[in-house]
């Protein structure tokens, strides 16, 4: 019975599906005979045209201004980076936008100032030309940020162009140059990826989107930045290399640089429905897209101080085991940025089940960490500020010292209430100050809005990270035929993962139809239940996760998690001598704890190194400051585990006996 009811039930669904299609078949041809060949811009619109008169445009500038403005309008597939020089500024460029009719391209340059929370808009003569889809990084050893390719189309998508320029920033003037190149250089392209090693510029992957088919790449080039030379490897054809794909991640190492994940599209057979006349099913190639899940290591070794100046670095491709932990299920267009030895991974989105309706997909909000050297995915939770109340008692051998503190603190806020009220410090002398000097008032950071749950699901956000704090923009969601780019911008202490401050956020335009719709809405209710509130100004809700379509993909991967796990574990080192962070114990006070020990460690590793340089004393509490800040970030994650874990028990602290018995048996400080 169940089964002729469902068999009636698929019936029924694909009888609905083909009268949608139907309809949807005659509103085009409708549309098609009211506006005839206007509706195609592919023949009418000349991109050769279009991108000379931004050319034009652009010359009018005659230098580099710099303007307060508002927050960037929406756009996706921009670039988003922190200065290399400046730990106070964001750089935002490029980027499309897609209303569901028309695309818009842009070349604004936008400077994001951390402390003020404000905006500068940067126009300059010479700027690349409106793009999406491209790439940049920062220079490395050289300074600067590099930009390669994009792409620009048609404002209805008919007509494509792939760039291949190659642009330099220079953050302190704003200034752009375009990079003039010694021989042959990477053909055009987006979607690859950059980044930097020593005083390389690394390249890889990305795709050609022609009208016939889509190409994927898979080649790597170098760029020096001293011989200005690009550098295309070859390797023998045994050698393994990581497959064709586009939107990875692309990350710094201190031996290359790494890659995890991809999209792209396989060649694959399926039957054609068909049967041939000698009883046996047709078969047809399609392509089918891949959601990549392996991790490759590019070695790369500087030519010798001897060689000729355009000699090429030597490279080396490894494949790596497949991560730990992986983000379940796999998921495409994840955004990752490069913090202290780990990838910080956010966002993306899974293809559930293609329907003849579509491609129905899972969106996430879930924020990762991948410790690049343990080859393991942690999953970061926003952590609720501890309680006062739960503050253990410190002894009383330091509370001189913290009283003397808590005095200066309270002076401090008597002499703020003086200011507030009187607009002087009692006890203070005034001085005189000449009428000529112009007083610069600093404005009040306004107070920014904290939340604890994560920004709504999206894929291919742009990601940057400054001072141990990660800046989330921007972003796409789909639902139905309709697509919204998301408008705010958030951020989000790695380190404490106290809350997501909200930078800015406003609400998500209306959608262009391109297609008239018929005035009777009653055929569509199955439609328009699926769909988001497409009105200006209305929120868009957070979409609920099936379980029933998860829960056999997470079944059938517990097993290879447990077993990479294993793997992963084997190549991890079993004893590890080095001072180990302590629940709640910042970075400072794990120094102070552990600095002598890591001085000690670095001067045996120098005896055995039997180098004879000679390093001051500062030189060497930074050298240690630097091993213990990589050992403090590269426990975070266990750390923070074992904090929620202690905090639950109700446990405030776990104090050595070294640590009481140097206290004199008083109460030890909370870490």
């Amino acid at each position: 019975m169940g089964k002729k009811d469902k068999k009636s039930k698929t019936v029924e669904q694909k009888t609905r599906v083909a009268a949608k299609q139907n309809k949807r078949a005659a509103q085009r041809e409708k549309k098609v005979k009211s506006k005839g060949a206007d509706d195609s811009d592919a023949d009418d619109v000349d991109l050769d045209e279009v991108l000379a008169e931004y050319t034009r445009q652009q010359a009018l500038f005659l230098k580099v201004t710099e303007t307060p403005c508002e927050p960037p309008s929406p756009r996706s597939s921009a670039t988003l980076t922190g200065s290399p020089s400046n730990s106070n500024e964001l750089y935002l460029f490029g980027g499309e936008y897609y209303n569901g009719a028309l695309a818009t391209f842009f070349n604004d340059l936008f400077i994001y100032l951390i402390d003020r929370n404000e905006w500068r808009h940067v126009t300059s003569p010479n700027s690349p030309l409106p793009r999406s889809g491209h790439a940049w990084c920062r220079g490395g050893n050289a300074g600067g940020i590099y930009l390669f390719g994009g792409e620009f189309s048609s404002p209805k998508q008919g007509t494509f162009y792939h760039y291949n320029d190659f642009w330099r920033l220079e953050p302190s003037t704003r200034e752009w140059t375009r990079l003039e190149i010694k021989g042959k250089g990477p053909p055009a392209r987006s979607g690859h990826r950059m980044t930097y090693f020593k005083n390389y510029i690394l390249l890889f992957g990305g795709f050609q989107d022609t009208s016939q088919q889509t190409k994927y790449l898979q080649d790597l080039w170098i760029y020096d930045c001293q011989n200005f030379v690009w550098h295309n490897p070859v390797l023998p054809p045994a050698t393994q290399k990581p497959e064709s794909r586009s939107s990875f991640s692309f990350l710094p190492h201190e031996s290359g640089a790494v890659i995890y994940g991809g999209y792209s599209r396989v060649k694959s057979t399926t039957a054609a429905g068909k049967q041939t006349k000698g009883g046996s099913q047709g078969v047809r190639n399609v392509l089918k897209p891949m959601v990549h899940q392996d991790t490759w290591s590019l070695r790369i070794l500087p030519p010798p101080t001897e060689s000729l100046p355009n000699t090429p670095p030597a490279i080396r491709w490894e494949r790596r085991k497949k991560p730990s932990n992986p983000p379940n299920p796999p998921r495409a267009g994840t955004t990752m940025g490069y913090h202290k030895g780990r990838g910080i991974l956010f966002g993306g989105v899974h293809d559930v089940e293609e329907t003849e309706e579509g491609i129905d997909s899972e969106f996430f909000d879930a924020l990762y960490a991948w410790n690049i050297e343990r080859n393991r995915f942690f999953q970061l939770t926003l952590r609720r500020p501890r309680a006062a109340n739960r503050k253990v008692q410190t002894s009383d051998r330091g509370g001189a010292k913290r009283g003397r503190g808590r005095a200066d603190e309270a002076e401090l806020l008597r002499n703020l209430a003086a200011l507030e009220a009187n607009g002087s410090i009692p006890g203070t002398v005034e001085m005189d100050i000449d009428s000529d000097t112009v007083m610069v008032e600093t404005p009040v950071k306004p107070s920014q809005p904290i939340s604890m749950e994560m920004p709504h699901p999206r894929f291919n956000t742009q990601l940057a990270i400054q001072d141990d704090v990660l800046y989330i923009f921007g972003g796409t969601f789909e639902r139905g035929d309709r697509e919204y780019t998301f408008d705010e911008m958030w951020a989000i202490d790695l380190g404490r993962l106290d809350g997501v401050k909200e930078l800015y956020r406003r609400e998500v335009d209306n959608w262009q139809e391109s297609e008239p719709e018929d005035s009777d809405s009653n055929d569509d209710e199955d439609e328009s239940e699926d769909d988001e509130t497409d009105g200006e100004g209305v929120p868009l809700p957070r979409p609920e996760i099936e379980s029933t379509t998860t829960e056999p993909i997470l079944a059938t991967s517990e097993d290879t998690i447990n077993t990479n796990e294993a793997e992963t574990e084997q190549d991890t080192p079993l004893v590890d001598d080095r001072p180990h962070p302590r629940p709640f114990e910042s970075l400072r006070e794990y120094f102070t704890r552990t600095s002598n020990a890591w001085q000690d460690l670095l001067l045996e590793n120098i005896r055995r190194a039997d180098t004879a340089a000679n390093h001051s004393v500062k030189e060497l509490r930074k050298y240690a400051f630097d091993l213990a800040e990589t050992k403090w970030w590269d426990c975070r994650e266990e750390i923070t585990t074992l904090e929620d874990e202690q905090e639950a028990a109700g446990i405030g602290e776990v104090v050595s006996l070294a640590d009481r018995a140097s206290e004199a048996g008083g109460v030890g400080r909370r870490r």
